[in-house]
């Protein structure tokens, strides 16, 4: 009996299906910390979010999330993998155990959270962004209504290819979508002239623009197309994977709630050790208490994960802040406690 269900399982993986009976009691982040390495599916062409620069190391508020899953899973952010893949081959890439998890750009929905869809499972929300149209200044389209019988470059097999066939049909509106294999096909033809606006997530947008010689010959519509809210992604049905992503996005906000810093995290932790009474300190920490146990990884591995990164705040202004070279407002992406939507369930 045993080797019948050890054949089905190999079976399985041989037919490219989700790894089922012998292999049902083993989650991917028992085989991530086997490996010492964690594989993280990103795009690696969007600034600000994943973006492989010229001395070959990636950067962007995507990457660090790889780096804190990295931290908290196997204590070592540099232990990462990155596999770039465009928008076509990111599903099929955590199906087939290409990779290990995706932080990519990926909007959540209905269809890609079930599994009669992609089956896949969303950590919490690190971004929450719109789909948005973008046009030459020159152009004179001031609104969605200027595109009336207009080409439009988007990415094909998205979200964002749907949506806005979803909101052109909605007003009656005609219009031509030229269709690109990613985004940076999508940007190259837009930039080349082949349709008069290109469309996609408005950090997106924002992202591409940065790189134009003159970006401010490009303007971003006021129309807001859809909701974009953008997770981290793993092969449904493995929840001790997924609970720990989960838990290591909350960690990040949460240390931002408790104004927990990378500069600070040590201080932190010494507090927590020397002051028996800050109780929920010292859980959140991994000082007492067995939280860490309870998701498989070491009790510590928040403080890990902020000697990575920082907090989520600290991981945005990095990427997406004032200064940074795709400056996007926080707006929805603050902290509760500052108007936003982040928030963190409790640490115990």
């Amino acid at each position: 009996m045993r080797r019948f269900l050890v054949g089905m399982a190999s079976m399985s993986l041989l037919l490219g299906g989700c790894a089922t009976t012998s292999e049902v009691n083993q989650s991917r982040l028992d085989l991530i910390k086997e490996r010492n390495e964690l594989v993280c599916g990103v795009s690696g062409k969007i600034p600000g979010f994943s973006f492989l620069e010229s001395d070959g190391r990636y950067q962007g508020i995507d990457v660090d999330i790889c780096k804190a899953f990295a931290a908290a899973f196997v204590g070592n952010p540099d232990k990462v993998q990155y596999r770039p893949l465009t928008a076509a081959e990111r599903f099929t890439a955590v199906r087939t155990g290409e990779v290990d998890l995706l932080s990519r750009n990926t909007t959540v929905n209905l269809s890609r959270d079930s599994s009669g869809g992609n089956g896949l499972t969303f950590a919490p929300v690190i971004f929450h962004d719109g789909q948005g149209l973008m046009v030459k200044r020159n152009s004179r389209i001031n609104n969605i209504n200027g595109l009336a019988r207009k080409s439009i470059c988007v990415g094909s097999g998205t979200t964002t290819e749907q949506n806005i066939n979803d909101a052109f049909e909605a007003i009656s509106l005609p219009y031509t979508p030229i269709k690109y294999q990613d985004l940076d096909q999508v940007i190259q033809g837009y930039s080349q002239g082949r349709c008069a606006a290109m469309t996609s997530d408005r950090s997106q947008l924002a992202a591409a623009r940065s790189s134009f010689a003159s970006p401010k010959d490009h303007i971003i519509l006021e129309d807001v197309l859809s909701k974009e809210p953008l997770a981290p992604a793993s092969l449904g049905g493995d929840q001790k994977l997924s609970d720990a992503m989960r838990w290591v996005i909350y960690s990040l906000i949460s240390a931002e709630e408790q104004g927990i810093t990378k500069d600070n995290i040590d201080e932190k932790l010494k507090m927590a050790k020397e002051n028996s009474q800050l109780k929920p300190l010292r859980r959140f920490l991994g000082v007492e208490g067995d939280l860490g146990e309870k998701l498989g990884l070491d009790n510590d591995f928040v403080v890990k994960v902020i000697r990575a990164t920082g907090n989520y705040g600290e991981i945005y202004d990095r990427h997406l802040g004032p200064d940074s070279d795709v400056p996007i407002p926080r707006s929805l992406n603050e902290i509760y406690t500052k108007g936003g939507v982040h928030i963190s369930p409790p640490f115990n």
